[in-house]
This record gives C-alpha cells, structure tokens and sequence, in this order.
C-alpha cells in the first residue's frame, strides 16, 4: 500500500465519511482510517439498546459507502500516535503514513466526570457494543424478576435508572417504559412489567435542556405519562451494583445508564494541543488547530466557538463540518483566504416516544404527533443507504402497528 496521501481522515462518523465522499467525488487522494468497520448512525443507537432494531439497521460497511469513489483508500486500524511536523501518522499495525492535510473526526465517549469507576455499573451508549450490552442487561432484568422470590431483590430487577436528561437519555426512558407497559404485556407469569420503575434523573432544572422552556415542560409532562419519573435539581452521589446514591436517598436498582456527559476520543490528547475540559480540540474558524493549518479537528473531538458558546456534539453539525473541509481542501485554500465555518442551524428534535416528540426550528416551536412524524423523516433522510431506510421503516410500521419489539434477544 503506498504510504503518502493528500488527505488522511480519522474516524468514519458523520464528519469522516462526508469529508470522505466529497474529496472522494473529486478524486482526491484519501485514506481513511477507522477501528471500526462500519459506519454508525449515532440518532438511533438507543432503538438498539431497547429492542427496536437490529444492528445492521444503523451500521452500513465504510467499504459499502465509499466503493464508488475509486480514489478513496479505507483501512481497518487504530491511530495511536501523531507526528506533526513530520505530517505523518503511525497505527496500532505500526504502519505509519504521511500526508498533506489531515481531518481527525473520532467522535466522542461518555465522561464520567472523574469517578470512572462507575461505568461498570453504569454503561453509557456511544457504540453498538454498548447498546447490545445495554439491551441485555435490560431484558435478563425482567428474566432475573420473574426467577426471584424476595420481594425488595424483585423490585431492583425491575427499576431502570437513566442519568442525564438530554437527548439520549429522554429516547431511553421513553423506550424502556413502553417496554414495561406496552411490549412485555402478558410475556411473564410472576411479574407484571407495568409495575416497572422507570426514573429520569437530571442535574439541571429541566429535561432537554437545549429546547425551549415550554418545550422541555412538555417533554417532561409526556414522560411522566408514560410512566416515567422525573427527578430534577438532582445529582448523583456514588453508583454500585447495588443501585444509585441520589441526594439523602438510596435507589435500589440493577440496571443502570449513564446519559449524562461526553469527552472526546483519547487520541486528541496524543496530538498535543490546546483542549477544553471535555478534551475537546480547541479549533480555529476553519476547524484548524493553532499553528497546524492542514490539521483539522470536527465534530464531537472539536471545541468550535459560534456566538456565546460551542456548538454541540451533534450529527448535522459533524456533517457540515466534513463538507467544510473537504471544500478547503479541494480548493487549496491557505490559512488567510478561508471563510469561517458557519454552522447552519435547521433545527432540533426529539422524541419522548410513540406519537410523542419535541420540534423547535428558529421560531417555530411544534410538540406531540406532528413533531413525531417530522423525527421519523429527517431520520430516514439522513440514513446513508436505501437498504437501511427499507429496513427500519418496515420495523417502525411493525412497532407502530403491534407495539411490539422484534429484537428482544440474549446471547
């Protein structure tokens, strides 16, 4: 394999593979590296985690994606260090390549805010691996309750804590109390799933904290009618395998997920850069990190300052990031003759569960079925290919129609 490329991309996500394609459509010469095989469609990993869809619904082969553009080189392989001023990289293989401009789009994973220890009790959902580990602990609870006699130790079966109120953890809580109530409905003989505790912890003052206020209030009222506890101004203390330490009280549970905070990919630390304090990149308005203008951080991995703040860890924002650059790239444009990226805005949405969402576009401000119709769409849109649209609109029929979930399998 030659070892010298115009462009090496880290990272098949959202911001990886559209950089990837764009330089691709242009044959430019491109190597994208990743340690996964596949390409993850990030939105719907918690349908994953509850049940809902299979695996291959959301991971499409990188090598699939990009087979149509013939200058574009995909490598299975880990990235472990950088060398800047030699513009090269070297991998896990100790196979090191060199190039002109590099993209490093790796995404993110879950903090723990220092108390790392947790997340053996407390899984957080960044990968497939997470979401099918997540969706057994979920279902052998129920199998685990139905085998128990005691009744505080049947209970802790059946009590689901979800920390963090945003995105991530709304979808779950939602998914997992129409799970209790809805799917499991007559499946056992010594317990009754609707009895399920389902509870929403946050440390803020409202769920969905980057909607408006009457729009989160609404997300909150939706969730608690489905059965859903919401406990705000509220931050956890400890975490065992016993359960969760909220405040003064004690939450007998077994099973435990953790939505509340993210840090970028640890290989941002081995490229000897300035970093915020969730290990993020700090990058120019050209998505550049300071004194390496042909070194571009986007996506979960940057800090990018638009207004008052950084914009969030979201797909579309990863997406227009990669077109950014590659646009850069194509054109060679130097340091001086760039346009600031400006992330457009077309909006937000999330979903509480069947029939109910939250959409907030400039404005605009739409809560309950419209809402929930507009969620479904912008996700298949976004899905890379037709296959996959197919296969989860035919799932999202199905759950809709019989309330049930076909993948409620334990290894």
């Amino acid at each position: 394999m030659k070892k010298h490329f115009d462009t090496i991309i880290i990272g098949s996500g959202f911001g990886g593979l559209n950089a990837a394609i764009k330089l691709g459509k242009k044959k430019k010469n491109v190597l994208i590296i990743d340690k996964k095989n596949h390409h993850l469609f990030q939105p719907l990993l918690y349908q994953v985690a509850t049940a809902g869809l299979s695996p291959s619904d959301i991971a499409t082969p990188t090598r699939e994606i990009l087979k149509k553009y013939t200058s574009v080189t995909t490598i299975l392989d880990e990235v472990v260090s950088f060398n800047k001023e030699n513009k090269s990289i070297t991998t896990k293989s100790k196979s090191i390549f060199t190039y002109s401009n590099l993209v490093i789009a790796t995404g993110a994973r879950h903090s723990y805010f220092g108390n790392e220890q947790w997340e053996e009790f407390a899984p957080g959902l960044k990968s497939l691996n997470d979401a099918l580990k997540i969706r057994e602990n979920i279902l052998m609870s129920f199998e685990q309750s139905e085998l128990e006699d005691d009744y505080e130790k049947k209970k802790a079966y059946t009590t689901f804590v979800i920390i963090g109120a945003g995105p991530t953890g709304v979808e779950m809580a939602g998914a997992i109390a129409e799970i209790a109530t809805k799917t499991l409905t007559k499946n056992f003989s010594n317990i009754n799933p609707k009895k399920s505790r389902i509870i929403l912890i946050e440390g803020g003052p409202k769920v969905l904290s980057s909607f408006h206020p009457s729009l989160s209030k609404k997300a909150k009222a939706d969730l608690e009618a489905f059965g859903v506890e919401v406990k705000l101004n509220s931050f956890v203390k400890n975490i065992t395998k016993d359960g969760v330490e909220v405040g003064e009280e004690f939450i007998s549970a077994k099973n435990i997920i953790w939505a509340a905070g993210n840090k970028a990919n640890p290989i941002i630390t081995a490229l000897d850069t300035k970093m915020d304090r969730m290990n993020r990149a700090l990058v120019d308005d050209d998505c550049s990190i300071e004194k390496h203008p042909n070194i571009f951080v986007i996506g979960d991995a940057s800090a990018f300052k638009q207004g008052e703040g950084y914009l969030p860890g979201l797909a579309p924002v990863a997406a227009q990031q990669g077109k950014y650059v590659a646009n850069i790239i194509i054109k060679s444009l130097s340091k001086g003759k760039r346009e600031a990226f400006n992330y457009l805005d077309k909006g937000a949405l999330a979903t509480i569960g069947k029939r109910k969402a939250i959409m907030e576009v400039g404005r605009v401000k739409i809560s309950g079925f419209i809402a929930w119709i507009a969620w479904l769409v912008v996700h298949l849109l976004f899905l890379v290919l037709f296959r996959n649209k197919v296969s989860i609109f035919s799932s999202w029929v199905y759950h809709y129609i019989t309330e049930k979930r076909g993948v409620r399998l334990i290894k």
